[in-house]
């Protein structure tokens, strides 16, 4: 599971005007002791459609056809519990309100890990991963026109090993 957890955080930072609740949650929680924070904005989605395939060293996974289609991304990680309790709060309040629906779930060893998209069957407009375990909590939100097809080829490649 960490493999995965990895992958995607790779996928993810490699990589806005996200959504209002995205955002909120990014403004909220980015200043506070003990979060670290991760904005990408347009213009670096911009920057990373010029580059030519993307493909990650030792995996036979290609990110280049989602980034292109990526038009934001907010990052926090946090290890404080009750800021981190706050915050799956949030999510999970945010998660209700969007209509976004389970992608996929981990758990291992007391970590849970959790995907949720929005969009129709063609599309994924949002992708939203909450992860927790005892020391620290990670939410992922980004926002693009992320054709389904190729952002489920990509997960599952990356969940094989």
């Amino acid at each position: 599971m960490k493999k995965l957890y990895i992958l995607l955080v790779m996928l993810l930072a490699s990589v806005a005007a996200i959504a209002q609740d995205g955002r909120s949650l990014y403004n909220k929680y980015s200043d506070l002791d003990n979060v670290e924070a991760v904005y990408i904005s347009p213009a670096m989605f911009r920057l990373m459609g010029k580059i030519p395939d993307i493909e990650m060293e030792g995996e036979n996974v290609n990110f280049a056809p989602i980034i292109k289609t990526l038009t934001g991304l907010y990052i926090l990680n946090i290890t404080q519990e009750d800021i981190a309790a706050d915050l799956a709060e949030d999510v999970k309040r945010f998660i209700q309100k969007g209509q976004y629906e389970l992608l996929m779930e981990a758990k291992d060893s007391g970590e849970v890990m959790r995907l949720y998209t929005v969009g129709n069957d063609q599309i994924v407009n949002s992708l939203v991963m909450l992860a927790r375990q005892a020391s620290e909590t990670s939410f992922i939100c980004i926002d693009g026109t992320m054709p389904r097809d190729q952002l489920e080829d990509l997960i599952a490649k990356a969940t094989q090993d």
